[in-house]
């Protein structure tokens, strides 16, 4: 029996939580009616609420899994949406830097690059045989190139 190395990690920013509810005020300020009828503020807390939600649920963790099955990405608990890499469809991993103002947080996706960010700082990169690349935030981007690079290595013995 063969032992692999797995990595697994998980990255959350809760402070992108905090800036979307803080920026939901102007649409509850906005909703209250002039005589300031709780009644009237219904519809905007309620969907001040669904949108804070759902970005919980969806946009402020990434759950990613690297080794010999290739790259599984799941954002948040709700583990949606979700990419699967197989190894054989990835051609090299690196290990990159996403600035502030590099790319745009959350899951994001062009005809040539798909990224899968929660936070500034290192990042995995898969190169994709297709020629797409892949861009990750993980907590230790160095340890998950290398459980790539370990499985790719064995797979080719």
């Amino acid at each position: 029996m063969t032992a692999y190395s797995i990595y697994t990690g998980r990255v959350t920013n809760w402070p992108i939580v905090l800036v979307s509810a803080a920026l939901l005020v102007p649409l509850l300020i906005g909703g209250a009616s002039a005589d300031g009828s709780p009644r009237d503020l219904a519809l905007p807390i309620l969907t001040a609420a669904v949108i804070v939600l759902l970005n919980v649920l969806t946009g402020v963790s990434i759950r990613t899994a690297a080794g010999p099955n290739g790259v599984a990405i799941r954002f948040g608990p709700a583990a949606w949406p979700r990419c699967s890499y197989p190894l054989d469809r990835i051609a090299s991993a690196e290990v990159v830097e996403i600035g502030l103002g590099q790319v745009a947080f959350g899951f994001w996706w062009t005809p040539w690059h798909t990224y899968c960010t929660v936070r500034s700082g290192p990042a995995l990169r898969l190169n994709l045989t297709s020629g797409r690349r892949v861009t990750v935030t993980v907590p230790d981007a160095r340890a998950a190139a290398a459980a790539l690079q370990e499985a790719a290595l064995r797979g080719r013995r």
